[in-house]
This record gives structure tokens, C-alpha cells and sequence, in this order.
């Protein structure tokens, strides 16, 4: 299961404004309302989609995304928006988008893709298309366009802007944050820019200092790259040990032959901490459990580490925003189907 970064998750319910109950829904992803805003760390995928799609029955999320995209900056994006930013056209920034996203994201590729008549900056997302990504999708259409814009020394519209998904009732607050058509029911969710855009010199581009930031993104990348099966092995053993209980990090650290110390600052590189990964694992098993009904839901319960029913009923609707028991019987058409 992937993780998206929790910029977006702070920067949606800022722009749902105050039709919704914003602790409420940042809980819900696994974060505090009164920390600081820490683009690094990460927030399960499902969760967000699940977060999106309360605030979407709570007011009009038509115009949402756009909204969201258009509070972006680069300097929210740490050193990979000082990379952007310093890039000595738009072209060359979107290259290093399309290299470095992995960095804030492993549910997201781009791709810079030739095409007739420019450029396609084509979003990448695999997955069931439920509302939630479709908000999500387009929000992050929103945000490149806001990014780009940022670094444009006159005003930049694209040619086109497609999206996989039906369209809203009304397109027309999205034709006028993209300036230009926008494509519903599109075989690829992407901008096209023109070539004399993507050939415009940034504002701040500077080959020196983007070579230098480049360096350390490839780092960052490294790093990124090396770890992955951790994290897996992690959850693996969190999965295996819930029987038992909670399980405690030395007790998961020790089995995969590291200190706690250790489990914890290599479980951060990569946006996650004990805690949520733990929380993070126990959903995602609760889910899968509950799709065979050969388990009770008090044998759930036990499996992913709660002593009570009770208890692990107030958790799921925490969690998902419906008891256990509905969501079970939510799932018996799709499983029949």
C-alpha cells in the first residue's frame, strides 16, 4: 500500500475551510492538528482517499482540488522545489519532477511524454478510481500547474488538461484555474504544454545551483530505493505478532536484527513511524479479514491485536468511518460480482 506525502492532506482540509471539522478529518489520516506541518512525513494512500471522500459529503468538493492546488508553492517542497526552481527552463524543471517524485510519493509516477503539439506531463496513479483519487488526481493537476506558474516570467495556460474521470456537473471552475479545455473521460490524466512553454527560462534558474541540489535529490533517491524492503519486512512482522497483541518496537526491531534506534530513524527516512505503521497495518489486515466471512468478526478482533470486539469496532470506524460489521456487508456485492 502506498503512501502520499501529508502536505496534500493538510493543504485539502485548509481549503475545505470551515465546512468541515478539520481535526476530525486530519485524525483520520494519522495526524496531530496541532504539529507542525512536515511535508517528510507520510500518510497512507487509503486513508487520504477515505479523508477526501468524508469531506466530499460534507460540502462541495467541486472546486476543491483546484483550491488546493492553487495554495501550492515550491517552498513547500523542501529541496525538490529549490530544485524545480532553480532549473533552467520549464521543461527541465518537469524532468526533474518526473525523476525525483518518488521522494514525496510511492502511489504517483510522471511522465514527460513528445507530443503533437508539445509535451505531455502525464500523471501516473494505479488503483480503483474511487472519488478520493479522482479528487486527489486532480489536485495534483492543479498543483503542477500552480508550481509552473510560480517559476514563469509571464502568465502560462496550457494547451489542454486531460482526466481520466467523468466530469464534474459544472467544468467551469476548472477551465478557468487551467486557462484552457479541460478533458473528461480522457485516456491519460496530463497537461499539455506547448513547446515554446516548456523552453521558457525560469525566473530563478541557475545551471550551477541545479546540479548541485540534482546531487543531493540522487541521494535522497538512493536511499529511498535501498529501503523499501524494511518497511515491508516491518509491516510483515507487525501482521504476525498483532495475535499476540500490540506489538512493541524493540520486539519488532529485534526480530528483523536491528535496535529500536535504528528501526525508528530508517522507518522516518522514509516518512513513517512505529506508531502509524503499526495502526497502518492492523486497517489494512481488519480490511482484508473482513472480506472472508469465514472469520467472525471477534476472531478479527483477536487477530489484529484487540482484546474486546468493542474495542476494535471503535477502532475500524475511527479508522475507515464505518463499523466493522457494514463495511463487511458493504463488500458482499463486490464480492459476489
Amino acid at each position: 500500500m502506498g503512501h502520499v506525502t501529508s502536505l496534500f492532506a493538510r493543504k485539502m482540509v485548509a481549503a475545505a475551510g470551515d465546512g468541515v471539522d478539520a481535526d476530525a478529518l486530519l485524525a483520520l489520516v494519522g495526524l496531530d492538528p496541532a504539529a507542525p506541518w512536515d511535508p517528510a512525513q507520510m500518510v497512507p494512500a487509503e486513508r487520504y482517499y477515505d479523508m477526501l471522500e468524508r469531506i466530499a459529503r460534507q460540502i462541495d468538493g467541486t472546486d476543491l482540488p483546484l483550491r488546493t492546488g492553487a495554495s501550492m508553492r515550491l517552498d513547500d517542497y523542501g529541496a525538490l522545489g529549490l530544485a524545480f526552481k532553480a532549473a533552467t527552463t520549464l521543461g527541465a524543471a518537469h524532468a526533474r519532477v518526473e525523476r525525483y517524485a518518488r521522494l514525496w510519493t510511492s502511489v504517483v509516477e510522471y511522465e514527460c511524454r513528445p507530443a503533437r503539439g508539445g509535451t505531455l506531463f502525464i500523471l501516473h496513479r494505479a488503483g480503483d478510481r474511487r472519488l478520493g483519487m479522482r479528487l486527489s488526481n486532480e489536485a495534483t493537476l492543479a498543483s503542477a500547474l500552480a508550481l509552473a506558474r510560480e517559476v514563469c516570467q509571464e502568465p502560462l495556460s496550457p494547451v489542454e488538461v486531460h482526466l481520466r474521470h467523468p466530469a464534474p456537473r459544472s467544468t467551469t471552475a476548472h477551465e478557468d484555474w487551467f486557462g484552457c479545455p479541460v478533458r473528461f473521460d480522457a485516456d491519460l490524466d496530463a497537461i499539455l504544454y506547448d513547446d515554446a512553454a516548456m523552453a521558457r527560462p525560469n525566473i530563478l534558474g541557475d545551471a550551477g545551483l541545479s546540479g548541485y541540489l540534482a546531487g543531493h535529490l540522487e541521494a535522497d533517491l538512493t536511499a529511498l530505493t535501498r529501503d523499501p524492503a524494511l518497511v515491508a519486512e516491518a509491516r510483515a512482522a507487525i501482521a504476525q505478532a498483532l495475535s499476540e497483541g500490540v506489538p512493541k518496537v524493540a520486539d519488532i526491531a529485534r526480530g528483523l536484527g536491528l535496535s529500536a534506534r535504528s528501526l525508528h530513524r530508517r522507518l522516518a527516512d522514509h516518512g513513517l513511524n512505529f506508531q502509524t505503521l503499526t495502526e497502518d497495518t492492523r486497517r489494512e489486515l481488519a480490511q482484508g479479514l473482513l472480506k472472508d466471512r469465514r472469520h467472525s468478526l471477534a476472531e478479527i478482533a483477536f487477530l489484529t491485536g484487540f482484546s474486546e470486539q468493542s474495542a476494535f469496532t471503535r477502532a475500524f470506524k475511527r479508522w475507515v468511518g464505518t463499523t466493522p460489521a457494514s463495511y463487511r456487508r458493504d463488500m458482499a456485492p463486490a464480492a459476489r460480482g
